[in-house]
């Protein structure tokens, strides 16, 4: 289905679903995302990098005085509750973005509307941030109905509230920021200490490229996984770091370590907690390494980063399981492939290649089934796609848009 014909769809859902007049219907666009380099490192205040792709969640809505109204086309049931009386967490629901986002934002702002609509895109695919999407989504849908005028960097913050606090994921702003401030054909390269970023355009030589996704078929939500114990982890390493440099007040994150301080007192640490370590201060050498190598139009030097960022997330962080593990190993010794790794957490769900375009659709079926054969129990649910950049999350301007 084109993408005119899927907005069509949409929006003639929420008139059929809610009696909504067809000339009120709005939609926002809200991108998955990659992160080529800086993996499991936001949490610690790092130095990432990110893109967002052309595979969206999208939100069809009207407005709706004081109560939220939402349906899927990817899940069952109806999310319905008032603006004064926001339902607690419940465990396995996805109605929980929706109740997260109205919290986030009555922290802030009284907010006199809702939304009724329909969601679109599955949230439990893995890898590409898709709970930030649609928790991006919902919050943009509020703002719009509520005439808030809220920055990209408080719609991070206000996405975070809803991950840390209402969902209890103990993430940092990666995802939020990916798909709130990149565009098409641009690196988004971002202090999660600082929060300051650039958008760095590729460079006039760059040869043509694509990303691969491939999926493993494994899906389960990250408050389920070692998500947030590999966070403690991070933590307790550099608590131990922080001690033996004699900054034990200082917060326990390793952004706080200097690199030369880790190479001083690395030996501090043991097992699990110098892994996780090892891991955080060669990530951030990639990261640099590799935002250098795109603004020359290295993709080979960058592919070569990210392959061992994906190395490092098995060594060191020890995230993964076989399915993604097979999955990167194919990638790796696929022809036109430059570099891969995990994508989000790596626990479950996908990995993320860069790709030559010209090699890129013969890469994902040669990939697909050479994966097919390696993990047979999962080949019904596994799936490969090749997409391109795109902009961030936006409420759509078309002729449907609601008069304001």
């Amino acid at each position: 289905m084109s993408d005119s014909r899927f907005l069509q769809h949409l929006r003639q859902e929420v008139v059929r679903r809610y009696a909504a007049r067809p000339s009120e219907v709005r939609v926002v666009r809200s991108p998955y995302r990659i992160c080529p380099l800086g993996a499991h490192i936001d949490h610690q205040r790092g130095l990432v990098t990110a893109m967002a792709v052309d595979r969206a969640v999208h939100v069809a809505y009207v407005p709706m005085a004081g109560q939220v109204r939402l349906s899927s086309l990817d899940f069952p049931g109806e999310v319905a509750f008032s603006l004064p009386d926001v339902p607690s967490r419940r465990d396995g629901d996805w109605g929980n973005f929706a109740r997260g986002a109205v919290c986030a934002l009555q922290q802030r702002y009284p907010l006199r509307y809702g939304i009724q609509g329909v969601t679109a895109g599955r949230l439990d695919g893995g890898g590409l941030s898709s709970s930030a999407a649609i928790g991006v989504a919902l919050l943009l849908a509020l703002e719009d109905v509520n005439s808030l005028t809220i920055t990209g960097q408080e719609n991070i913050a206000l996405d975070a509230a809803i991950e840390n606090g209402y969902l209890g994921l103990r993430n940092g702003i990666l995802d939020q920021a990916a798909i709130l401030l990149s565009r098409r054909d641009q690196l988004t390269y971002l202090d999660c200490c600082t929060q300051q970023y650039q958008l760095i355009p590729a460079a006039d030589r760059l040869e043509p490229w694509s990303v691969l996704i491939a999926f493993s078929g494994l899906k389960q939500a990250l408050v389920g996984t070692d998500y947030n114990r590999r966070v403690a982890e991070c933590r307790a390493a550099a608590a131990g770091l922080l001690h033996a440099v004699g900054r034990s007040a200082a917060e326990p994150v390793l952004r706080n370590v200097e690199p030369d301080e880790y190479a001083a007192h690395a030996q501090v640490l043991d097992g699990p907690l110098a892994r996780r370590a090892e891991h955080y201060f060669s990530e951030m050498q990639r990261v640099r390494k590799g935002v250098a190598c795109w603004r020359r139009g290295d993709l080979a030097g960058l592919g070569r980063l990210v392959s061992a960022s994906g190395d490092s997330s098995i060594r060191n962080y020890e995230c993964g399981c076989p399915p993604l593990v097979d999955l990167y190993e194919i990638l790796l010794a696929t022809d036109g492939v430059y570099g891969a790794r995990f994508s989000g957490a790596g626990f479950r769900g996908c990995c993320v290649a860069l790709v030559a375009t010209g090699a890129a659709e013969q890469a994902a079926t040669s990939v697909l089934d050479r994966y097919r054969e390696r993990q047979p129990q999962l080949a019904d649910a596994a799936t490969t796609f090749v997409c391109r950049t795109d902009d961030g999350a936006r409420v759509m301007e078309d002729t449907n848009a609601l008069p304001r």
